[in-house]
């Protein structure tokens, strides 16, 4: 028997209501930064550009959700909305962490393998490695999309599951290809180079005495911190989930234990947008942001960029 979960009515609103307040002006302040105030552009700019703008839109759409959540999971939107926002709401996963892998390995050759960072440096490979993840993670969003089975509520007076309650069929026919498929290259193989690059860069990094090393530290420890806060729980417990919903795991206790940790891991997943404002800070290893207040009438602030590297 399925666990109602009751918790998940006040567990997601809050969670996402602060996401929102928090994280909608620190991505903001970020593009605005990146974008207008940066004159030269570096390959982690654009990764954090990019991932930015993903978490922007994914804020955008959360008010949906909190509405879908209060309402006792209830969808009233329709189905082409479920499908564009769901779609939007569970894609921002996959892209998030693609980047980070980015800014990742940007940051591992930067440290380690300096030589060869410089010579990648002036050439396209980052403009590639942006362009191919927006379309390999574009491409497969739309095709969950366009195919995806969705329960928008047929029955008297049953609630309009929007994404949620497939049926088992559903999950042999379709579903559970696309979450394998998922779990590997979107979650298993980024973790994977996450969770290996960077101990490997902090050992280097450490050695090194200078306020240039202490700022690529702290940009391991955000994405690391990211990583294992909101992706790995989230991650091993789809795990699960799909070992559940394609009858590996049959035992009922299990079954509602995975869907209580499933909504947890659904809220810590969504942190990442609040928390990658930090990674922002921290990650292209060249900007310092610093506000600067002046004393003369009329000069309220301004921010100042200057080189770090």
């Amino acid at each position: 028997m399925k666990s109602t979960a009751d918790f998940q009515f006040y567990l997601f609103p809050i969670t996402y209501c602060l996401v929102m307040v928090l994280g909608l002006p620190g991505n903001l302040g970020a593009l605005y930064v990146y974008v207008f105030k940066m004159k030269e552009k570096s390959s982690s700019s654009a990764y954090i550009i990019s991932l930015a703008v993903a978490d922007t839109v994914f804020l955008c759409v959360l008010p949906f959700r909190v509405h879908y959540h209060l309402n006792g999971n209830d969808w009233i939107f329709g189905e082409v909305a479920c499908r564009v926002m769901g779609t939007i709401f569970f894609s921002n996963v996959y892209i998030s962490i693609c980047f980070m892998t980015c800014v990742c390995v940007d940051r591992y050759l930067a440290t380690v393998k300096p030589h060869t960072y410089l010579r990648l440096r002036g050439t396209c490979c980052w403009a590639v490695a942006t362009a191919g993840v927006w379309v390999v993670c574009g491409t497969t969003g739309l095709a969950f999309m366009l195919t995806l089975p969705v329960d928008t509520g047929v029955g008297l007076g049953s609630p309009r599951r929007c994404l949620e309650s497939f049926a088992t069929g559903e999950w042999e026919n379709s579903l559970a290809a696309y979450s394998g498929f998922s779990l590997v290259f979107g979650a298993l193989v980024p973790c994977a180079i996450i969770l290996v690059c960077y101990p490997l860069a902090a050992r280097r990094i450490a050695r090194i005495r200078t306020a240039t090393a202490r700022a690529a530290l702290r940009t391991i420890y955000a994405i690391l911190a990211i990583t294992v806060l909101c992706f790995l729980p989230y991650h091993l417990v789809y795990l699960l989930h799909l070992l559940r919903r394609t009858r590996v795991i049959r035992d009922c206790h299990a079954a509602d234990a995975i869907y209580d940790a499933r909504r947890v891991t659904m809220a810590l997943v969504s942190l990442n947008s609040l928390l990658d404002p930090v990674l922002y800070y921290f990650a292209t290893g060249r900007c310092k942001w610093s506000l600067r207040w002046l004393k003369p009438k009329g000069k309220r602030g301004i921010y100042t960029i200057s080189d770090r590297f």
